[in-house]
Formats: structure tokens, sequence, C-alpha cells
């Protein structure tokens, strides 16, 4: 019946469908009520009217981001994923109502899902497949992979909380789940990396090429990556085979852990919990980077690096010297600070 009418209004009726069936609004009323008002519901009231946040909508300013958890550590967990899916939910409801272009896209990613396993699943796939790699194979892959390892959910859930605390550029749960790159490409990863536990290496190898071509990071699936840790904009990220990355681990855009040469076994750097490495950083080989340390952008680092110090420089050199480094108490991976340290260090002025 469709195809009689002109193509205008075929297309707004497919958006006055899409959007009724995603904020829940009746036949009766989206015939009858102009689209902005619709989105808008504040515009139909009166100026002294004191407006009610729409079901299910949590307002942005009053929303902890740490909730109070229960006892147990399973128990919580699943109270705390459940808690951000909520959030996501009513931030796609909001930028739904505020935004009608995005109606469709954000009922079909995240407002039509049950859970953030599944919204997660749908958004890669379709992210990642191609010609020959369609996005509904992906999808059940991916949502398989997720139903056997409850981890991988957890660990989602972990890396969202780092992005949105972290980082003051990002707006909301949904704005990192939807939009940000290196959160993808790490989830992505995850998945993979499950997969070549399982020996399904070529599929796990396809996979990472998929990501690389999309977000132009390459983690080859054999890495190993804690949970909360932020790629920040992400492009440019190399991690190799026997790599290991720790918790509540901030990496930004172009940084190396590589190898140095083409030898086999265990030739790519391990990184502690609660590291900082800054922009266009490059470690090479089998070195360690203790817990809490920071390395600064533009540093090349080759040995080991001590706990709570910070390397600069190229080749790195440790703030105070090699003897006595100077040591920094709060958790670089979780502040972001990358220069303070610099007072004490340099006489550069600009």
């Amino acid at each position: 019946m469709l195809n009689f009418l002109p193509l205008y209004n075929r297309a707004r009726i497919r958006i006055l469908i899409t959007v009724q069936r995603c904020l829940g609004i009746s036949p009766k009323r989206l015939a009858t009520t102009n689209l902005t008002l619709i989105f808008n519901p504040r515009l139909q009231q009166s100026p002294n009217t004191t407006t009610a946040m729409p079901a299910g909508e949590l307002c942005p300013t009053a929303v902890p981001l740490h909730p109070t958890s229960p006892a147990s550590p399973t128990a919580a967990a699943s109270g705390d994923e459940a808690w951000v899916w909520a959030q996501i939910k009513a931030e796609a409801r909001r930028d739904a109502e505020a935004e009608p272009a995005l109606a469709s896209y954000l009922y079909s990613t995240i407002l039509s899902h049950s859970s953030l396993e599944r919204s997660l699943a749908f958004h890669l796939g379709n992210k990642l497949c191609s010609s020959t790699l369609l996005s509904t194979l992906l999808y059940d892959l991916f949502l398989n992979t997720f139903s056997s390892d409850p981890s991988l959910c957890a660990a989602a859930v972990a890396d969202l909380r780092a992005a949105r605390v972290r980082d003051p550029a990002c707006v909301s749960f949904s704005h990192c789940l939807l939009n940000y790159k290196g959160f993808l490409a790490c989830q992505a990863h995850r998945l993979a990396h499950k997969l070549w536990m399982q020996s399904r290496r070529p599929l796990a190898l396809a996979l990472q090429s998929r990501v690389s071509d999309v977000f132009a990071v390459d983690i080859h699936p054999a890495a190993r990556i804690g949970k909360g840790v932020l790629f920040d904009h992400a492009t440019g990220v190399v991690v190799g085979e026997t790599a290991v990355i720790g918790n509540n681990v901030s990496i930004l855009h172009h940084v190396t852990l590589g190898g140095t040469g083409k030898a086999c076994g265990d030739r790519h750097p391990k990184i502690g919990d609660g590291v900082l490495i800054g922009a266009g950083a490059t470690i090479l080989g089998n070195v360690n980077i203790g817990e809490g340390a920071k390395v600064g952008a533009g540093s090349v680092v080759l040995i080991d690096v001590p706990p709570r110090t910070t390397a600069v420089g190229n080749p790195a050199r440790l703030v105070g010297g090699k003897e006595t480094p100077s040591k920094h108490e709060e958790c670089p991976g979780e502040s972001m600070d990358h220069t303070s340290f610099i007072s004490g260090w340099s006489d550069y002025i600009i």
C-alpha cells in the first residue's frame, strides 16, 4: 500500500511508525498531534506547570556514578549492569525526544533490546559486518559469546564507567556505547580473545582485521586486557600478541605496545594496573610498566618502569633520576594527570 504514496509521505509514515513504537505513543495521538509537540511535550504545558520526567528517564544531574551495591559480589555486578543499562535506555529516550532524526537509530540500536549484551552485539555486528561477513551472523556469534561468559558484560560496564568518569567529553553512557570507537574496539577484542582461547583462531583473526579496518585500532586477539580500560580517541593504537594490559588503565591515541624484532615468544610489554600512557608513546619489548606508573606523550620506553614513577622522553628517562625517581600517590590511569610532573622536571618555558 505504501508504494502508491509519494516518496516523502512514505518516508514520513515509516518515521512516524518507528517513533510510535520507540516512545510508546498511541496511534490516535500520533495521528492528531504535531510531531514537534510529541518530541517536546513540555511545549504543550503552561509556563507555570511543573513538568515530570518522562517515564523511565532519570534526571542526569541527580544520577550518581556509583550507586549503592548489594552485599554479594555477584549480585553487585548484576545490579551494576542493570543500573547502567537502565541509564543507557533513559538517555536514549531523552535523545530520541530531543532529536527526532535519531529516533529510528536509537530504537533499533538500544531501545528495542532487552539487555546491554543484545544491544552491544547488535551494534558491533552492524559496525563490523561486510558484504561477505553478514551482520546477522556476527550478531548471533557475539550474543552467544556474551551469554557463555558473563565476565565480558561486566568488563564492558567497567569500561563504560571508565569513559564516563575519566573523559570530560563523554556526556553519557549511551554516547560512549554508540560513538566511542575505543570502547567498541575493546569490546570487539574481548570477543575475539574469547574465540582465540576457544581455538577458533581464524575467526578471531578475521575479527581483528575488521576492527583494524573499521576503527583503526589493531589489537591481536591473543593479547590480554583487564577491565575498566579507557582507549581515549584510540586511533592508531597497536597492541601486540603477548602484551598484557591490567585493570583501570588509560591509553591514548597512537600508542604502540610492540616487539623489538622478529623473534617469537613472550616479546611484548606488560602494563600494570592504573597505568596512564600518553598520546604517541611507544613501548617496545617484554618490559614491565609498574602499577600506577605514567608514560609521557611521545615517549619511547625500552626498559622497565618502576611502580608510581613517571617516564618521559626519547629514550624515556625517569623523572627525578634513575637512582631516586620521583613517586606519585594518585592512580594516573584514573586521574588522567598528564602534565603535573613538568614543573619539577623541565626548564622549558613558552
